[in-house]
């Protein structure tokens, strides 16, 4: 069953549902679904046929979601681009792609109508929504088309995604997805983060990023509410979770750890939410605690994977494990091997994770990148880059990136470890660890931190990690203070920019 199909059936299982929100715009599945088929009825009046990448810079909006399944209906390979990547990034992604159509709405300023232009695309063959400016077809226009029949099918094994990689180490790579496999991915988040139906959602993660497309997609087979949220902050969270009532919500930690320091946490009924997950980068143990603390939740659940195979592993009793990634997912086997290789790593010490390539959620390949499908795919295995080690019940524990790992006068140091101890000291909003170089050590450890005051020094910042029971030798060997930690668009920490020296430091008032 391809995706156009897929959504037809929660459509005809319950037309009368409520599909989808984005602020006073509320369709139920089926007038949404005659909206989906008259904006596919619009591209495929712009000569768009199967198989064609069809590219969107947008906002989580009602546009971009129903341009989703509209793109679906047709069978076009929906490829969502970071609205807050640089104009140089969005033109790679829209020649890379081969584009043969793009939309976008105001989020990106002049950068995705600058790329338009610059690789000469036809006017004809663009869509705006909303506040987006440029020549183009009006994303209204559009829905007065002369609308399809329904879903024209496309075969299971045919893309019908691609996803760039956040491209912390380079170039964005692409990574198509089959209908197949995205329809496992999506089963498997409702299977193992125990969704019901009519389970509503939050859309906050990025529809470029492959957590947001997940609840997108396991939303409609569950008939549920997905809720719209163009515009992040953490008070939008706590105002969108009590107005409508939603009953889960699936973040990355840096959200969460947000949404509970909001000076109004207290102000909003959250009591409707009984089901709260994350995933895209490791949550410290103080941080998990917090959530159970104050949410309260039936059910957390740590969701480890990634754009090119979803599901590597899920943890869903936090409360006795904090930070525990837990046992691989549905039809996933997880291994730790020894570096540059596939010999697994003796028990409890740590290696690199590798999942199995004969998951049904997995990728076949990157696109056009041979070089990378060769650093990555090694047999039937995919090289996640990130070090792990099992416990003695057999359960994962992810300690950082491969390149993160800081070895220090011949010690092997991991950041997540000497992160989660400040964190705990309650004197920081934020921090990251990275090595630097460093003559005598090889490398030391630097602390970035976000202080909570402006009198935080460095000292005492020293004495809460000698308290804490943290090795000696573990310790920040050096403190800085920044105004902000940075970080990607979907949330994830980018350690080599604080490497080199890409952030602002923390002036106190």
């Amino acid at each position: 069953m391809d995706l156009g199909r897929s959504f037809l059936t929660s459509v005809l299982r319950q037309p009368g549902a409520e599909a989808v929100v984005d602020g006073s715009v509320r369709r139920t599945y089926a007038q949404w679904y005659e909206e989906i088929r008259a904006a596919a009825g619009g591209l495929k009046a712009m000569g768009l046929k199967q198989g064609d990448h069809f590219v969107v810079v947008m906002r989580n909006r009602y546009e971009m979601a129903t341009l989703y399944w509209a793109s679906h209906m047709l069978g076009l390979v929906f490829t969502p681009v970071s609205w807050r990547a640089t104009a140089e990034e969005i033109r790679y992604c829209f020649e890379d792609a081969e584009a043969a159509a793009v939309a976008f709405d105001g989020a990106s300023g002049d950068a995705a109508p600058d790329a338009c232009a610059a690789i000469n695309l036809d006017p004809k063959k663009v869509v705006i929504a909303a506040d987006g400016k440029g020549d183009g077809i009006a994303f209204a226009g559009l829905l007065k088309s002369r609308p399809v029949a329904g879903p024209e099918g496309a075969p299971a094994s045919s893309p019908c995604l691609m996803l760039y990689t956040s491209g912390t180490t380079g170039r964005p790579k692409g990574v198509p997805r089959s209908h197949s496999a995205e329809l496992a991915a999506s089963i498997a988040q409702i299977a193992q983060n125990h969704y019901r139906f009519g389970e509503s959602c939050l859309g906050v993660m990025p529809l470029f990023h492959t957590m947001g497309i997940r609840l997108l997609l396991g939303s409609a087979l569950v008939n549920g509410k997905f809720v719209c949220l163009p515009d992040y902050s953490p008070e939008n969270v706590l105002r969108y979770v009590s107005a409508e009532k939603l009953s889960s919500i699936f973040l990355v930690p840096t959200m969460f750890h947000d949404v509970l320091r909001h000076p109004k946490f207290g102000d909003y009924d959250l009591s409707s939410l009984s089901r709260i997950g994350y995933a895209g980068m490791t949550m410290t143990p103080a941080l998990v605690e917090r959530c159970n603390e104050m949410l309260k939740p039936e059910l957390f659940v740590n969701y480890y994977g990634s754009s090119e195979i979803y599901t590597f592993t899920y943890c869903a009793h936090l409360d006795r494990k904090p930070g525990c990634a837990g046992r691989a997912g549905m039809n996933q086997i997880i291994r730790v091997v020894a570096p540059d290789s596939l010999d697994d790593a003796p028990q409890g010490e740590s290696g690199e994770i590798v999942a199995s390539m004969d998951s049904p959620e997995a990728f076949a390949g990157y696109w056009k990148r041979p070089d990378a499908d060769k650093k990555s795919i090694q047999g039937r295995w995919y090289r996640t880059g990130d070090l792990g080690r099992f416990d003695e019940d057999g359960e994962l524990y992810v300690v950082g990136r491969v390149d993160d790992m800081i070895i220090s006068g011949g010690e092997n140091i991991y950041p997540e470890e000497v992160e989660d101890t400040l964190t705990r000291s309650k004197l920081i909003g934020g921090c990251a660890v990275v090595g630097l170089p460093d003559e005598r050590l090889g490398a030391k450890v630097v602390a970035f931190v976000e202080p909570l005051s402006g009198d935080l020094t460095p000292d005492q910042l020293d004495n809460a990690c000698l308290q804490s029971g943290l090795a000696r030798f573990k310790r920040p060997r050096e403190y800085v203070l920044v105004k902000a930690i940075p970080r990607s668009a979907s949330g994830k920490l980018l350690r080599r920019k604080l490497r080199t020296g890409e952030y602002e430091k923390f002036q106190a008032e």
